[in-house]
């Protein structure tokens, strides 16, 4: 199926605008580049386009608010400014499985200010001598490179395996402060403690 049909089903009758979601893996795009995506889709959050047979990401219409496109197992090769121009909140992107041979081709994303997660698994640059090092030097604003941070600590949803101490991680996320031995303290304070 072409890629501007699959857009045409995903739209189940709704307007353009009305999309925050859009996954068009699989479908065939048109010598390699993307069709049937107009600015129309101006509230758009997530794209995804893997495996599409994506060359360019030139025809990329303006989506100010997407925050998360994957652009896996394509053939793009370069032109990444376009994304800086084109998405300029994005947040993470995902180039896995694509001919990115060097740091040079990366290099426009450091006009991405708010990216903080960048996956290039499959991707020949990944095999240049200090590769993550030198990623993360070009790209200060990254959190996140391939699921680690800068420390080798995992991306807490790139993985199931970071859902292994699942209780814990959620409460930390609601109190962190209280954490550690406040919330014994807490415990004493209202429990039957007082009464004795």
């Amino acid at each position: 199926m072409d890629m501007k049909k699959r857009i045409h089903l995903e739209l189940r009758n709704r307007t353009p605008s009305d999309v925050k979601e859009l996954v068009l893996d699989n479908c065939r795009s048109n010598e390699g580049k993307i069709e049937g995506l107009t600015d129309e889709f101006e509230e758009l959050e997530f794209l995804s386009t893997i495996n599409v047979g994506l060359t360019s990401v030139a025809n990329l219409p303006k989506l100010n608010k997407l925050k998360k496109l994957e652009l896996s197992d394509n053939r793009i090769s370069g032109g990444l400014e376009v994304l800086a121009e084109k998405c300029p909140n994005l947040t993470h992107l995902n180039l896995s499985g694509n001919k990115i041979k060097d740091l040079s081709t990366i290099e426009p994303l450091k006009k991405l200010e708010s990216l903080k997660s960048l996956d290039l698994f499959n991707c020949e640059v990944t095999n240049l001598n200090d590769y993550r090092e030198n990623v993360f030097k070009l790209l200060p604003q990254l959190t996140y490179l391939d699921g680690y941070d800068k420390e080798d600590k995992e991306a807490p949803d790139s993985d199931a395996e970071a859902y292994v101490e699942g209780d814990e991680d959620e409460e930390e996320g609601e109190d962190e402060d209280e954490e550690e031995g406040e919330e014994e303290e807490e415990d004493d304070v209202s429990g039957e403690v007082n009464a004795e």
